[in-house]
């Protein structure tokens, strides 16, 4: 059975029901006002130990961008209200700083040296993961703040309150864009997936579906998602 659902700009996400019983693999289709067609291939993971450990690094880290970049925006949100509490003019205030992904990937990397790093040896741990899974944080606390702005203002339909900061307990998942990812072909294998620092890993099922879309060039992959669900990781493919 599929589920019609409706999403911001008139697209509709065509959900189709999937059994976790068994491994499997899904596509969940989204359609834009340009007819440009997104497909989600989703392909239970079979890592091993040390590749179980990596992701979950990698999940961690997207989480650990994602709340330090949105420190920094409470604080200097903070800074200037209390300034104006005491009548500093607007001129003199703290300068505000910028929401924008890029703006805060900027000022990430100037201080990533300092913050990501190890509290008893003072050794930087981010050259650990992939630098995707700190700009997806980044960007991901970017658009969150952008929604809560637009919301405010009358430009988003629906209340929506000031971004949270991810706890611990929050669902695992971190985004590739760009880096070595996508399907491992050589050879006629269709049961392994390449991901950024993390290398190939098994699925648990087939990507022959997608394996020939890729070839035949029908398909593209744009990006790749992982994440910790019920009990299984898996690679979610953003393809077009």
């Amino acid at each position: 059975m599929a589920d019609n659902r409706r999403i911001p700009g008139g697209a509709v996400v065509l959900v189709k029901d999937m059994t976790m019983d068994a491994t499997f693999a899904s596509d969940i289709a989204v359609v834009n006002p340009a007819r440009l067609v997104i497909r989600a291939f989703v392909y239970v993971l079979d890592p091993t130990p040390a590749q179980a450990e990596m992701l979950r690094s990698h999940c961690g880290a997207q989480r650990y961008a994602y709340n330090w970049a949105l420190d920094q925006v409470k604080a200097n949100l903070a800074q200037r209200t209390a300034e104006k509490s005491y009548d500093i003019p607007d001129s003199e205030l703290t300068p505000p700083v910028s929401w924008s992904a890029y703006s805060l990937r900027k000022q990430w990397n100037t201080v990533k040296d300092t913050v990501a790093v190890n509290r008893e040896t003072g050794v930087p741990w981010w050259p650990e993961n992939s630098k995707e899974s700190y700009s997806s944080g980044i960007a991901n606390c970017a658009t969150a703040l952008s929604n809560w702005s637009d919301a405010r203002s009358g430009k988003r339909q629906g209340a929506m309150g000031f971004p949270r900061f991810k706890r611990m307990h929050a669902v695992l998942s971190c985004r590739f864009t760009t880096g070595a990812f996508g399907l491992v072909t050589g050879g006629g294998d269709r049961r392994h997936v390449q991901l950024p620092r993390i290398g190939v890993v098994r699925t648990a099922e087939s990507t022959r579906k997608l394996a020939r879309k890729t070839a035949a060039g029908t398909a593209r992959i744009r990006s790749a998602t992982v994440s910790f669900r019920r009990g299984r990781w898996q690679v979610s493919f953003s393809v077009e």
